[in-house]
């Protein structure tokens, strides 16, 4: 979903699929003639779209343009491993910095790779998020897991918990997490409410071997927050395991409803 200084952009097609899209530039900038754009990620259809969009602005004179793009499409692909590999991570970077973006936001970014990859990026954490989420489910005898080092390091400064921080074991042949070991402060974590942070879930196996662990170890209770949250989680065992008691994300790919997932906007 793509909005224009808080007024949602309706995205046509004309009978051969091409995009029919009308926009009143004159009713939509502020009065320094600048646009804000805020881009929820829902398909790659949106790329052009923008594309589009912010030609026309600038065809209309309004030079000034900010993206809020909560989410980086292809963060994943922040690596190439072989010539085989399209490095569409960085093509999509360029194809926005071409655009000419005053400011670019975007919310807890996946690497170093995606933040150096931007032009005029601003970065936010999700130490608000996360504020909230303790704030609703109580900080009484509460630490922090993070299912990874590179987590531990993203995170463990933004909530003034202990915490303790998981080791995976993957099987290098097919790329599925086998299980995990726990580093940290292990020994709090018999009798304790365990909430996991990390940036991206799709199906969730990550976080379900981490509530797993966590369980066998003694947690009271496991709770997940992630920025980025995929609709695929409907697909996976996070939600019905009945391992993690509730899943905290925000709406920054999520579309979906589920009683057991509070979506923060």
């Amino acid at each position: 979903m793509i909005e224009l200084n808080g007024k949602k952009i309706e995205i046509g097609n004309f009978p051969d699929g091409t995009l029919l899209i009308k926009e009143n530039v004159e009713k939509s900038y502020d009065t320094d003639r600048s646009a804000a754009i805020k881009w929820h990620f829902e398909n790659n259809e949106e790329l052009v779209a923008l594309i589009y969009i912010v030609k026309h602005l600038k065809f209309h004179g309004i030079n000034r343009v900010h993206l809020d793009m909560p989410y980086i499409p292809n963060a994943r692909q922040d690596r190439v491993k072989s010539d085989e590999d399209v490095f569409t991570l960085k093509y999509f970077a360029e194809t926005i910095n071409w655009l000419g973006f005053a400011s670019v936001t975007v919310l807890d970014p996946h690497s170093t790779v995606s933040e150096a990859l931007f032009d005029n990026i601003i970065i936010k954490t999700p130490k608000e998020n996360i504020a909230k989420v303790i704030d609703e489910i109580g900080e009484e005898n509460l630490m922090m897991f993070y299912p990874d080092e590179g987590a531990m390091k993203r995170y463990n400064a933004l909530a003034d918990k202990p915490f303790a921080f998981g080791i995976k074991k993957r099987d290098w042949a097919t790329g599925k997490i086998k299980g995990l070991d726990v580093s940290g402060a292990t020994e709090m974590i018999e009798g304790s409410r365990v909430l996991i942070v990390d940036d991206i879930c799709s199906k969730g196996g990550t976080f379900y071997h981490s509530a797993k662990r966590l369980k066998e170890l003694g947690a009271a209770e496991v709770y997940l927050y992630v920025s980025h949250c995929e609709n695929s989680i409907l697909q996976g065992e996070v939600l019905t395991s009945g391992l993690i008691e509730r899943v905290f994300t925000t709406d920054s790919i999520f579309t979906e409803k589920h009683e057991k997932i509070t979506v923060i906007k």
